[in-house]
């Protein structure tokens, strides 16, 4: 690989949208045949430039040249950039559940003479691709029957079929466990051995730094740096630097303690059974306890049911033949559906903020007092003066980054539509928060903030439940973690006991067994 054969030049790319300057002459240079890491802050622009580079934003909606492979491009549509080998990989994958791994990934691509598609080669060239990529699979399984991580490669795969010369992954582990993570990662280094050029988007610096040859971070839509890793020491630290544009010097904000003595919620003998199949039980006879201003973890590899556990509780908002006894303040409570939920001062942040915890076409301000519109209401009538003066309350002290309250959801970056969801559930003033994934997708400085917010919370009496895929996380804000283990609570370990060799033993230890 030579630095003087750039596959891909993008120079002073300028992005503008209502109010805002998305991009302010952004430059960004990929060599042929390396894995060029993008990292920024959420709404530090990196979506934007990739969806300015696939077509997404038109040629004269910005300003700013693309020169790929030599030649000056002014791509209209993504079907164009396609067609030169340029493919984007977004974080929200698109595949269709019900049908076939085959017919996912010639999907608009089919292979067909005359109108008529020929299935016979489909399947063998899926076979080939599927191969290259490492997934061993019957190419007839419909997508809806296998796991993130496997559905990560079909879209590889599907990529590999459009004979891609430039792969852009946008956030390609943010839902995978570490093996399906380091699976994908390895599976990157293989193709750019074999010739293959890679734009990486990611949060997750230690994967950056173990698999890319450059790094370019963006900072509020502006080029703050390009590093070359062969050449360059550069550390963790001084790329959080340059993102955030100050130092973090600890990840997880300290917290002053007050630990009460008093039990606001527990779990008693919980077992739930799958929606769909009667006969699969989820979970098993689960126990758990939260005290007031504490914070508790739920540590589990993927498919242990923490989701299942908090949904489950939170109003059965999942699973069938549901038994087991729920306790707030020593008082045994029923929590039929989410409304008696609410009532009874529990809120629950969904993993999936997008489908679960926001109303992306509403605006900002709908979104922060849905969950509790009687607090601006009177005899059901909502008084438009009272919500406007609680949504700004709310927007403040979540410190959402947005042009106004008005502003449409959908328009927020990750880490601003995360604090929207928990400013929700905040304005219902809940005694009990549960957390399912806080941190997933969003950059280490609203990451930071989120933290700040779970603290304050903590200091204030409330009780958390916080579920996290990343054992740092868990280890650096809780007080206590539980591990679960296929439906099962292995072990409640106190945090000055707790290390992530201690807690994977128990998330792997099977009761079973």
């Amino acid at each position: 690989m030579s630095v003087d054969s750039p596959i891909l030049e993008m120079k002073s790319i300028t992005k503008r949208f209502p109010g805002v300057k998305a991009l302010d002459d952004v430059n960004l240079n990929v060599q042929q045949g390396e894995i060029h890491a993008l990292i920024g802050e959420n709404g530090a622009g990196k979506s934007t430039l990739m969806k300015v580079l696939s077509g997404v934003h038109a040629y004269g909606t910005y300003e700013g040249e693309i020169i790929f492979n030599g030649s000056l491009c002014e791509f209209k549509n993504i079907n164009e950039s396609e067609e030169l080998g340029i493919v984007i990989i977004h974080q929200e994958l698109a595949l269709i559940p019900e049908l076939s791994i085959a017919e996912n990934i010639f999907l608009g691509n089919e292979q067909q003479k005359n109108g008529v598609i020929n299935w016979s080669e489909t399947l063998v060239k899926t076979i080939e691709l599927l191969k290259k990529v490492g997934l061993k699979v019957d190419p007839e399984e419909k997508i809806k029957n296998i796991g993130v991580g496997q559905q990560q490669l079909v879209e590889i795969a599907k990529a590999l079929s459009k004979d891609v010369r430039l792969l852009i992954l946008d956030e390609p582990t943010a839902a995978l466990n570490e093996e399906d993570s380091e699976n994908l990662l390895n599976l990157l280094v293989e193709l750019k051995e074999q010739g293959m050029t890679s734009i990486l988007i990611s949060h997750k610096l230690k994967e950056l730094l173990k698999v890319s040859d450059s790094l370019t971070v963006l900072r509020d839509g502006q080029t703050i740096q390009t590093y070359h890793l062969s050449s360059q020491k550069i550390t963790e630290s001084i790329i959080i630097k340059d993102m955030v544009g100050r130092d973090l010097t600890n990840l997880y904000p300290e917290r002053k303690k007050v630990i009460g003595n008093e039990v606001v919620f527990e779990v008693k003998d919980w077992s739930v059974y799958h929606p769909l199949d009667p006969n699969k039980q989820l979970l098993h006879n689960v126990n758990l306890k939260v005290k007031k201003g504490e914070i508790i973890g739920i540590a589990g590899l993927m498919g242990a049911g923490r989701t299942e556990l908090a949904m489950s509780i939170f109003g059965k908002s999942y699973g069938k033949k549901i038994s087991g006894e729920l306790y707030k303040g020593g008082q045994k409570i029923k929590l039929n559906d989410v409304s008696e939920a609410i009532k009874h001062k529990i809120a629950y942040v969904s993993e999936n903020r997008k489908d679960y915890g926001l109303i992306l076409i509403d605006s900002v301000r709908k979104n922060l007092t849905l969950s509790n519109l009687k607090k601006v209401s009177n005899k059901n009538i909502l008084n438009m003066n009272d919500e406007i003066v609680e949504a700004e309350s709310i927007k403040t002290k979540m410190n959402v980054k947005a042009p106004s309250i008005e502003q449409v959801t959908n328009h927020l970056s990750g880490g601003n539509q995360q604090k929207v969801v928990l400013g929700k559930w905040i304005f219902t003033d809940p005694d009990l928060l549960i957390l399912d994934e806080p941190s997933r997708g969003i950059d280490i400085g609203a990451k930071f903030e989120i933290y700040k917010i779970i603290n304050e919370l903590a200091e204030k009496g409330k009780s958390i439940i916080m579920i996290s895929s990343e054992l740092p996380e868990l280890l650096g804000m809780c007080d206590r973690i539980y591990t679960l283990c296929e439906g099962k609570i292995t072990a409640d370990v106190d945090i000055d006991e707790a290390d992530q060799e201690t807690l994977m033993t128990y998330m792997t230890q099977s009761w079973r067994s």
